[in-house]
């Protein structure tokens, strides 16, 4: 085989073929750059007889994924991986029911960290479980889900069976991958200190407050004195006319991105190559192949929207620019890896320019994270040496950092005045419903502190409350939901035994309960929230509740529906719906007067009414709905008169139809109790007189 392995990889190949003869699975988790898509590309090789199965979250990753086995295999064909099926994840989810014809020996599941979302991961156990005696092979840059509780994939999927596991910080302990140079610096700062300012005041004591505005002061001072970003990239870019990445949040971030790049990067190249790909945009692969090619004397910028972050490495790529907002540990590793390369040569540069002070600190976990990995291979101060010579960063908020750390450590220390303050509170009144405008003895504004807790707990502004201070606060009776919250469980409780006791929840307006709460009231504020009145709105979370009780949002409809069915039940028992005005159903339909009703909305005759849609009038129809009643008992009276004039009576055989296949007996039994209730009209008894109904109608069968 002319594909050859990094050592690192063929020792991971040959532990998880060994993982897997013993287990049935096996998972490799190896930093983004570090080649491991080799390790499943051998092992489909290797297997050439054997049918394999390559799951991935896209077709492009594969593709630049064979792309770079060629360019390590110069005698590969795509003929050589004919046994290879390959389905993205979302494919194989929408096409569940060919799972049968896959007949898979092997299954390779690429980035399968990707398989914690509910539907794929879904699809690939059914897969998984179709095919319990073939090998699983899985593949990913990490194993955590940072922003799904922590879900650790490898236990969910290889139920614990890591065949090989590197950190970032030992593939560059290891010189597996490039050591890089990692620049840190801050494109915008004006709104974080606002949100900072806002803090502060919220902190209350005049104290707290004036001290953390004079380093407030001094943090702004600081940021307008640091080196800016055309300073920035020109004094750290080692190739003027290199190729860089640049991510970006989402469209709108990296438009933003792109038309301060000129600005950015006047110092170093006045008319930058810019080039940009977004998923689902059909124009990405072109500019990616266009940015490839670029071979000119300029600065080439390729900006990105999740299209590069997993399973893609781009060659001769001289460093990546992170503008992140925010970005989960997922993807910050995986785009720190687009400028790692296993192999390569050059030392790469990392430009990290965030925009909020918290991400200031995410480097900080990779340099503890690469000095242990130097250390645990060698105890020696060789290696620590080696390690600050090799991992080099330059930050260029060093005293913004600094000041930002004690300004948040100040924030902190305030926190807990407060939380004795609320503590004494708590003891006091036996519980925290502290009024908005409450202020301790000595000047804290508690009431306004613990309103500010809550709205951080709700994510409603910025801010930080850590697990253990939320549980601290719990202890002493915070209540972290609004008093609308509080309202809605009481309501949905009430409504919960009335279901119970009724098995529905079809409350009338007026009532209340044993208890006396208004539950018919509330349901019908419930309803107008769901319509979208004014106020706060449901949560999807009790929509889902209220759903599954079988919550009616829309009466009116509901109500048609109930007497729809008990019409569509008097046609299907009669054969048609001439039904007696006074006529109610067993379970209290008052359907006589449902289907007049119907009947004067059709024709216009009730204003106030609603008018009845395209879909009702048809689903009446379908049940042989006669908008015009005189219209049609005066069809009826004339195949009545037909059979009389014939037969001399109108004792019609039960089974005896007209023309028009309606059975006569069954008309005429209903005339003739109408006409012994005196319900008919006179101009009807007159008529009906004509052919037989006068005396005693006993006598007339039917």
């Amino acid at each position: 085989m002319g594909l050859e392995l990094f050592p690192h990889n063929q020792t991971a190949y040959d532990a998880a073929m060994d993982m897997i003869a013993k287990y049935g699975k096996a998972a490799v988790i190896h930093p983004t750059g570090t080649g491991k898509s080799m390790i499943a590309f051998w092992l489909a090789l290797a297997h050439s007889k054997d049918r394999i199965c390559w799951l991935s979250p896209s077709s492009y990753i594969y593709q630049t994924q064979k792309q770079s086995l060629a360019e390590a295999m110069p005698e590969f064909s795509e003929e050589m991986l004919s046994n290879v099926t390959f389905l993205t994840y979302a494919k194989l989810m929408s096409n569940e029911d060919e799972m049968c014809s896959l007949r898979c020996d092997w299954i390779i599941c690429d980035e399968f960290h990707r398989a914690g979302s509910q539907k794929w991961g879904n699809s690939v156990r059914k897969l998984l479980a179709m095919y319990p005696d073939a090998g699983v092979l899985g593949l990913s840059a990490t194993n955590v889900r940072y922003l799904d509780h922590q879900r650790d994939m490898a236990e969910e999927l290889f139920d614990g069976h890591i065949a090989s596991e590197i950190t970032l910080g030992d593939a560059i302990a290891r010189n597996i991958l490039p050591a890089p140079v990692y620049i840190i610096s801050m494109y915008a700062y004006g709104k974080q200190l606002t949100k900072l300012k806002n803090q502060i005041q919220a902190s209350g004591s005049l104290k707290i407050q004036e001290e953390n505005e004079k380093l407030l002061e001094k943090l702004k001072r600081a940021l307008e004195q640091s080196e800016g970003l055309e300073q920035t990239f020109a004094k750290h870019m080692p190739n003027r006319y290199g190729k860089y990445l640049v991510f970006c949040s989402g469209k709108g971030h990296m438009e933003e991105m792109m038309q301060k790049a000129p600005d950015w990067f006047s110092r170093l190249d006045r008319s930058p190559h810019l080039y940009s790909v977004l998923y689902g945009d059909p124009a990405s692969a072109k500019n990616y192949t266009q940015f490839l090619e670029d071979n000119s004397p300029h600065l080439k910028l390729l900006f990105s929207v999740d299209m590069l972050n997993e399973g893609i490495h781009v060659k001769d790529v001289d460093g990546v620019i992170l503008l992140r907002p925010t970005v989960s540990p997922i993807l910050y590793l995986q785009q720190i890896g687009r400028a790692l390369a296993a192999g390569k040569k050059s030392r790469p540069v990392i430009f990290d320019i965030v925009d909020n002070f918290e991400s200031l600190y995410t480097i900080d976990s990779i340099r503890l994270e690469v000095k242990e990995a130097f250390l645990m291979r060698n105890s020696g101060q060789g290696e620590a040496s080696r390690f600050k010579e090799s991992f080099q960063i330059i930050d260029k908020l060093c005293g913004c950092r600094e000041i930002f750390g004690k300004l948040k450590k100040n924030l902190l220390a305030g926190w807990e005045l407060y939380f004795e303050r609320a503590s004494s509170y708590y003891e006091e009144n036996g519980n925290l419903r502290v009024p908005k405008s409450y202020q301790t003895e000595d000047g804290l504004s508690l009431g306004a502190w613990i309103l500010t807790q809550k709205r951080v707990y709700a994510g409603k502004i910025n801010g930080t409350l850590t697990d253990t201070q939320k549980r601290r606060l719990e202890s002493i009776g915070m209540e972290w939901d609004s008093h609308s919250t509080r309202s809605f469980e009481k309501g949905y409780r009430a409504l919960q035994e009335y279901h119970r006791e009724y098995g529905n929840v079809d409350v009338k307006a007026s009532y209340v309960t044993k208890e006396g709460y208004p539950l018919g009231r509330w349901v019908g504020n419930i309803r107008r929230k769901y319509k979208g009145a004014s106020g706060r709105p449901l949560t999807k979370e009790q929509k889902r509740l209220l759903e599954d009780l079988g919550m009616i949002w829309d009466k009116a409809a509901y109500q048609w529906d109930r007497n729809f069915n008990a019409a569509k039940k008097y046609y299907s028992d009669h054969g048609n719906l001439e039904v007696s005005h006074r006529y109610i159903t067993e379970d209290g339909v008052l359907l006589g007067v449902w289907i007049e009703n119907q009947r004067a909305i059709y024709a216009g005759k009730n204003p106030k009414a609603a008018p009845l849609s395209q879909e009702q009038i048809k689903r009446l129809n379908d049940i042989g709905m006669e908008w015009d009643n005189e219209r049609q008992w005066r069809k009826r009276y004339h195949f009545a008169e037909l059979y009389y004039r014939a037969n001399g009576s109108l004792k019609a055989p039960a089974a005896y139809t007209t023309e028009d296949g309606k059975l006569l007996a069954r008309w005429v039994g209903r005339q003739r109790e109408q006409y012994k209730k005196h319900t008919l009209s006179e101009e009807r008894r007159e008529l009906l007189s004509r052919i037989g109904f006068e005396g005693d109608m006993d006598s007339y069968g039917g």
